[in-house]
């Protein structure tokens, strides 16, 4: 894929993961705050959630340097998330896996990651 803006750095990661139990949305706020912190991002405001009925829910948290978002399909068994993590301000990848890892203790089933 052709770099249309070289001049602007930019960083994805993607997060997958199966887990036990259901991630409401006091659960999926307190990851994106948590993970806000960890990686050094600064909130443009607080997380938002939203929900359909055939998906499941939603978060996301703008950052200055971009932004987070937390999907969640409440349809599948196992349960299944995806976090997406894009921003214009460099952070260790490495740190995000791990800060995952902790907070879905307990729950988590399996857990993958990718750059994008």
């Amino acid at each position: 894929m052709k770099d249309l803006a070289p001049n602007i750095f930019r960083q994805r990661l993607i997060i997958e993961g199966l887990t036990e139990f259901r991630l409401l949305p006091d659960f999926m706020v307190a990851y994106l705050e948590g993970i806000s912190k960890e990686l050094d991002m600064v909130p443009l405001g607080t997380p938002s959630c939203s929900h359909h009925a055939e998906f499941g829910w939603c978060c996301h948290m703008h950052w200055i340097t971009s932004g987070v978002h937390m999907y969640t399909w409440e349809n599948c068994s196992p349960l299944f998330f995806s976090v997406d993590i894009y921003t214009c301000k460099p952070f260790d990848e490495k740190v995000a896996v791990e800060f995952t890892k902790n907070f879905l203790a307990g729950t988590l089933i399996e857990l993958e990651h990718r750059s994008a």
